[in-house]
């Protein structure tokens, strides 16, 4: 699958800290893979005659409500350029590495608008901006060539749920409408997480042996050590399930299906998804549990969605502070993060 590129950057020396030059790839041409930049909020409703409630979505908070973006339409475009809350983002998905990232899009003075380049690193996407051409490896958040060579990217929190758990929490809340007329009911990549490895090419680097390559896993840097969930050890605890490590507090379970396994996305298997917070709420410490199935705080007997929003009891309406995390394949997590320590419920 590897061509041949134009349009980018040479990556000159000296390779920028934490990338190297020998693992990247290229596969498509820069603009082989559409972004979305005029992107359309449509209603639940409207969302609803699309999506199944299993449907897993990026969620990204605006204001007083959130927005979806399905990944059914990321994995076909990988980038939407959008306008949350005031802030220009650009809501990213890499299908090689299943990993959802959102990024304020202001750099240096400029507003980027960015694409996917055609290229992978440590089988993650490459985006780049259309201003200056600069090439930014998703995980990395900094661009490694060009122009913009050592700019970073602010990461804006974010996290995967289901459509229904979406509409559960956010009731007001808006889902990206599809552009043009594809149904967008199928992946370009069936199989691709029941493999045992990436595909032949695009890993090009030494896999983390501790887990399965393609486990998926919630990836968390606080407070400079790197740290990974396995969506597997937290599942053999309930769905759902609460893990309180230290300053942050995991929440896992939920229905969302996986976009890359059956032909047909509705028919994927059930995976769940997280969310990590801050335990606290208006003024407040909480300390979390599952009592018959559902997410409480002690302090209050307030019951909780998955994506940190109370949903009965004298919290209803409070929102947890979101953590930056990335739910990632395990050799993309550990290929950006070499020094992660993987959380054990033992």
């Amino acid at each position: 699958m590897a061509c041949t590129t134009g349009g980018s950057p040479a990556v000159t020396s000296p390779d920028l800290v934490g990338f190297n030059r020998r693992y990247l790839v290229d596969v498509l041409s820069p603009g082989d893979i559409p972004p979305i930049t005029r992107p359309v909020m449509g209603s639940l409703g409207a969302a609803a005659e699309w999506l199944g409630p299993d449907a897993p979505v990026v969620i990204v908070r605006d204001g007083k409500s959130a927005r979806a973006y399905p990944l059914s339409i990321l994995e076909q475009h990988e980038v939407v350029d959008d306008t949350v809350a005031g802030v220009p983002v650009a809501i990213t998905y890499s299908p090689v590495a299943n990993a959802a990232m959102v990024f304020d899009r202001r750099v240096r003075s400029l507003t980027l608008t960015f694409a996917a380049s055609g290229k992978v690193y440590l089988s993650d996407m490459v985006m780049y901006d259309r201003e200056t051409e600069s090439l930014w490896p998703q995980i990395i958040g900094a661009a490694a060539a060009g122009e913009l060579k050592g700019a970073t990217l602010n990461v804006i929190p974010s996290q995967l749920s289901s459509f229904a758990d979406f509409t559960t929490a956010y009731p007001n809340g808006t889902v990206l409408s599809r552009p043009g007329l594809l149904t967008y009911a199928s992946t370009p990549y069936p199989g691709y997480d029941s493999r045992a490895a990436p595909y032949d090419g695009f890993f090009l680097g030494r896999l983390d042996g501790r887990l399965p390559a393609m486990a998926r896993v919630v990836g968390v840097v606080d407070g400079g050590v790197p740290r990974a969930y396995p969506y597997a050890t937290l599942g053999a605890r309930g769905n759902p399930t609460v893990v309180t490590d230290g300053v942050l507090v995991v929440f896992w379970g939920g229905s969302a299906r996986s976009p890359l396994n059956t032909p047909l996305i509705a028919d994927g298997r059930v995976v769940g998804s997280s969310g990590v917070f801050r335990p606290r709420a208006r003024g407040t410490m909480l300390h979390f549990s599952v009592d018959d199935g559902v997410i409480k705080d002690r302090e209050t007997g307030s019951t909780w969605s998955l994506d940190g929003v109370a949903l009965k009891g004298p919290l209803k309406g409070a929102e947890l502070p979101e953590l930056r995390h990335v739910d990632a394949f395990w050799f993309a997590w550990a290929a950006f993060n070499h020094r992660t320590v993987v959380w054990s419920a033992n």
